[in-house]
């Protein structure tokens, strides 16, 4: 078989599989603000944007030339020369976005292939220029630099433009309709939204026809001449309809701002991205063809014909429109991904997946400090009015089953971010949808002060990491796809096959790991609705039985630690941070169940509550011990002290010893369905106890004799964090006997 049609064939299989991984990477731009505020079922909202994203894939003809002609001058490589380029592309952005849609991290599919085909061009052509020895300051001539500079810098610029808008479209909006827009005057709801919906109407249908690859020139002619007509019709239209549809089907006119968004910015992904996956690929095929009815050597046929206009079939458009419509559908990473921006956009307090970073901290410390300042040059009665409008509801974004923002922010967003993109589409510019429904989300968010003092610093975190994620896509698919391009144009065949192997490895690799944590995630809901649902005592009894693997799991990274630092093995005590990590994150999570149970409950389920908190603070105050430990053993040997002597190492093997036995005393007491029954734990805990003293007065008496600084400093805080261990273990005790009392009160009770 011809060599270059086994490219071919792979660029094909390589699109239906970039088709897979960009909707799931993409479909968050067009979903999350229908998704977050709960406009409907969501599978309401996937027909919505079904119909718009294979609607707007026969908008997309126009864009393809992007791929062809956008970033390279096609015309000085030659029909070789642009396979492996087209290759090189499609094989790293396939491995890029999965690997971010495995981690549920928003990325631009725009920024991941213009930096694609300029890294891979930049490669092809390096090699051209060293073989022909010309200088490299001729690469100019091969790349199309200026029309990628000015591709990139409005890409980037999309950025700003949209927050700013984003924050000063939703600030207005809210002091106009406030959280009680169901209150405000009936008439200015639907002015509002007619408007909403022209703006959409005006960009889709009538801007966004000038790409359709079935729509005659003349009708796109007569468009741009009567476009004012046309867009004073479609506002006079839709107040119309917006009327009489709440007058007879008494429907939420945000509702439909909302769903026709939706439909409306899905239609516009789909337009305006479609190139981002098919575009290289049917580059490539045309290339192809126009070599196979030339004579000349695939060497020496120069590609100045993709310099030409072309229309894309419509079958291929509509075939790429139903696989998009598909993965909509099935693809389980399309929903981590949209948790994250509804997580990061959410209205109140909750769990937090972000850690705080610096950054984040001097940033929220000096807005703060800003507008303390502000506001003290403002009118009072002017704050006065803005608080009232910004008033929230009754603390319901605190529940799990609330929508994580209201109607009013959702139609903001899809608006501006509707109007922003197509706009884009209309000119042939490669915005990035996903930098821009992100950020007009998030300034959104800022001004609607979703990002309270308790949360803002943990968002702020979020956002700069999902940025610095942008970023570091630019930087990663320039140089892989140059280093594929590289290999592919020196080793043809023998370096294709084993960059496909790869990128199917990890595929898999990816597909796997996403699954186990989808697993794990979907058990975890599955528990709390079950702890929902339970009666106030099975809760008890579950809390109680909780106790058990948490001590464990204490335990062995208490044992992991010590034995790391008396081994010196790095692996390890990178393995236990890790561990520790986990658990710190898993506390954080049962923080927030104790925290909006307590709110939401009383009577029984009330004393449940107090006696979850009470295990909640002593698993705190074990975890503090285990964090020291873990981090004192790791700085250790992270800095390569000196390590503990032998007597200190066997010593503490020995108590190691002692301290297992005792726990394993303790976690049998602790068993919820056995009888309190005598358990020494006072003579035990004396014993433990004593054994530490010992050792303590031992080391205290080595150090006057002669004794490592470093190593002795370490041994100490081992053995003083475990004298707090032992001590706090002894008090779960008390927890068990609170809880059979509880337990008694309920039965006797029942």
């Amino acid at each position: 078989m011809d060599y270059y049609l086994l490219v071919v064939i792979l660029l094909v299989l390589l699109a239906a599989t970039d088709l897979i991984v960009g909707v799931s990477n993409d479909a968050v731009n067009f979903l999350n603000s229908a998704i977050g505020s709960h406009v409907s079922t969501r599978r309401v909202i996937l027909i919505v944007a079904s119909i718009g994203v294979f609607i707007g894939a026969s908008f997309s003809s126009g864009m393809m030339e992007i791929a062809r002609k956008g970033i390279f001058n096609p015309q000085y490589f030659s029909f070789a020369e642009v396979m492996v380029v087209f290759l090189a592309v499609m094989l790293t952005d396939i491995i890029l976005l999965d690997l971010f849609n495995t981690f549920g991290l928003p990325t631009s599919t725009t920024v991941s292939v213009v930096f694609e085909l300029l890294g891979a061009a930049t490669a092809v052509a390096l090699f051209k220029l060293s073989q022909s020895g010309s200088p490299i300051a001729e690469i100019s001539t091969y790349i199309n630099s200026a029309n990628a500079l000015a591709i990139i810098t409005g890409i980037f610029i999309s950025v700003g433009v949209a927050f700013v808008v984003g924050t000063i479209v939703q600030f207005f909006s809210r002091l106009l309709f406030t959280f009680h827009y169901e209150s405000r005057i009936s008439l200015l709801t639907h002015l509002w939204a007619s408007l909403a919906l022209a703006l959409l109407s005006y960009f889709l249908l009538i801007k966004g026809a000038k790409g359709a690859s079935f729509i005659p020139e003349s009708v796109n002619s007569w468009i741009q001449v009567h476009t004012m007509t046309l867009l004073a019709l479609a506002a006079a239209g839709w107040i119309f309809l917006l009327i009489l549809i709440r007058q007879v089907f008494r429907m939420d006119v945000l509702r439909l701002v909302v769903l026709f968004g939706t439909f409306a910015l899905a239609m516009a992904f789909a337009s305006n991205d479609l190139v981002n996956f098919i575009g290289v690929p049917i580059a490539g095929l045309e290339s192809y063809l126009n070599w196979s009815r030339s004579p000349v050597d695939p060497d020496s046929l120069m590609m100045s014909s993709l310099q030409l206009p072309v229309r894309t079939k419509p079958i291929l458009l509509i075939i790429g429109g139903m696989i998009m419509v598909l993965t909509l559908w099935l693809s389980r990473k399309a929903r981590s991904v949209t948790e994250t921006e509804v997580n990061l956009g959410r209205q109140g307090a909750g769990e937090e997946r972000f850690e705080p970073i610096a950054l984040a901290q001097w940033m929220v410390r000096w807005v703060l400090i800003f507008g303390d300042v502000l506001i003290s040059l403002m009118p009072k009665s002017l704050i006065k009015r803005i608080d009232a409008s910004f008033k929230p509801r009754n603390n319901q974004p605190l529940q799990s089953e609330a929508p994580a923002f209201d109607l009013v922010r959702a139609s903001v967003n899809l608006t501006v971010a509707s109007t922003l993109i197509s706009f884009a589409t209309s000119l042939k510019l490669p915005l990035s949808t996903t930098y821009v429904s992100f950020m007009v989300a998030m300034g959104s968010s800022l001004a609607d002060r979703a990002w309270g003092r308790d949360s803002a610093v943990f968002r702020i975190t979020g956002v700069i990491q999902v940025i610095s994620g942008w970023l570091m896509t630019a930087l990663i698919a320039f140089t892989v796809a140059a280093l594929f391009g590289g290999l592919i144009y020196a080793f043809h065949l023998w370096s294709i096959v084993p960059l496909a192997a790869v990128a199917v490895f990890l595929l898999v690799r990816t597909y796997r790991f996403h699954h186990q944590q989808s697993v794990i995630k979907e058990k975890r809901k599955a528990e709390i609705k079950q702890r929902k649902l339970s009666s106030a005592q099975e809760r008890l009894h579950r809390d109680q039985k909780a106790v058990i693997p948490f001590l464990q799991t204490i335990k062995s990274t208490t044992y992991d630690a010590i034995d790391a630092v008396i081994d010196e093995n790095l692996d390890l005590i990178h393995k236990t941070r890790k561990k520790l990590k986990r658990i710190r994150k898993q506390q954080e999570k049962v923080r927030h169940e104790i925290f909006q149970s307590a709110q939401q409950v009383d009577g029984e389920d009330l004393r449940v509550a107090r006696v979850a908190l009470l295990k909640f603070d002593l698993e705190q105050d074990l975890l503090q011990s285990v964090t020291f430990i873990v981090k004192s053993c790791s700085s250790h040997l992270a800095n390569s002290l000196p390590l503990l002597n032998n007597r200190q190492q066997k010593t503490l093997k020995n108590f190691l010893l002692e301290l297992n036995s005792y726990l394993n005393g303790l976690t049998n007491y602790l068993q919820p369905d056995s009888i309190p029954k005598d358990f020494a734990i006072r003579e035990e805990k004396k014993h433990i106890q004593h054994l530490l003293q010992q050792l303590l007065e031992q080391q205290m008496q080595e150090i006057k004799e002669d004794a490592d600084e470093q190593a002795a400093i370490l041994y100490l805080s081992i053995i003083l964090e475990l004298k707090d261990l032992v001590a706090v273990s002894a008090r779960f005790v008390q927890l068990v006997d609170r809880h059979a009392d509880e337990r008694r009160s309920f039965v006797g009770k029942a």
